[in-house]
């Protein structure tokens, strides 16, 4: 029997996990992976205390502080979590973890068109991860979907290595932040199609290019190498119970201020919850809340 578990080990899990770790209390943390959607990160630069740093890098940072705690993650995927009377049950493919108490911190994952030709080009010219998959578009035509600001750092990234990258948004402007867009405007090979609505990918093998409507509604033909799609992510919380209650219409964990669930002993943080903004710095925040929350309710039980 834990005290409490942790699902994820992105920002706010680990962040819980060294609060938890140094008031003595009895934990596990279980991930499909280490660092979660930080990893897929490119240039990060508005995090208190690193100027510049890569996604990757910081990830790692944060893995060497959980090992200066003597903190392991359990490498496994939660495939459902239970409850009865007295305690909870984390279950992955292996193994069934009892726990007095759940951090649910298992973020998000990038969110999808759900459009003819999307699962059939994946990999094969499509991808959710501009960091990863960049470099093998060297001198090439690429498209970015997506205005946001990861829509937009991923066509400044591919400013610097593509042939021609044209960023797709389906709004009348780019919903980033300024100092982005203003960069994105020094950029001679980026075009920006704006009131874009994608409606399918097409090719042979590999991808060819895109179906698009304009703000006409006039169907128009884009011939590209590769297409990046950053329009947004999708929590990760398909393992947590509908009949719990405790998700909203987006799938988001409800919480409070004190990152509490309605259900006694289950708390959430990170992108996995309905408080808005997904922020590294929030997510870290959202964890020691989380954290310091179950130390609370575990001293109340006593």
């Amino acid at each position: 029997m834990y005290d409490s578990i942790i699902i994820g080990a992105g920002p706010a899990g680990i962040s819980s996990a060294i609060y938890l770790k140094r008031r003595g209390i009895n934990f596990l943390i279980i991930s499909e992976n280490i660092g979660g959607e930080l990893n897929f990160i490119s240039d990060i630069k508005n995090y208190p205390g690193f100027k510049e740093i890569k996604g990757v890098e910081l990830s790692k940072k944060f893995y060497e502080h959980l090992k200066d705690y003597e903190i392991e993650p359990v490498l496994e995927n939660v495939l459902k979590i239970e409850k009865n009377d007295k305690s909870f049950f984390v279950i992955t493919k292996n193994n069934k973890y009892e726990t007095k108490t759940i951090i649910i911190a298992s973020g998000a994952k990038p969110k999808k068109l759900n459009i003819p030709g999307e699962e059939e080009f994946l990999h094969k010219g499509i991808s959710y991860c501009y960091v990863c998959d960049l470099p093998l578009f060297k001198n090439k035509i690429v498209a970015i979907i997506g205005g946001g600001n990861s829509g937009t750092s991923a066509a400044l990234a591919a400013s610097d290595i593509c042939k021609k990258v044209y960023l797709i948004t389906n709004k009348d402007f780019l919903d980033c932040e300024k100092i982005l867009s203003d960069e994105l405007e020094k950029k001679k090979n980026v075009e920006i199609i704006k009131n874009a609505n994608v409606k399918s990918f097409y090719g042979d093998k590999f991808l060819k290019g895109i179906i698009y409507l304009d703000k006409e509604g006039s169907e128009k033909r884009l011939e590209v190498d590769g297409v990046f799609i950053h329009i947004g992510l999708v929590p990760s919380s398909d393992f947590v119970p509908d009949e719990w209650g405790i998700k909203n219409e987006r799938k988001e964990i409800i919480i409070d201020k004190y990152c509490k669930t309605k259900i006694d002993g289950v708390f959430a943080a990170g992108d996995i919850t309905d408080l808005p903004y997904n922020q590294i710095g929030i997510a870290v925040g959202q964890g020691i809340i989380s954290a310091l929350s179950v130390i609370d309710y575990l001293n109340k039980l006593k």
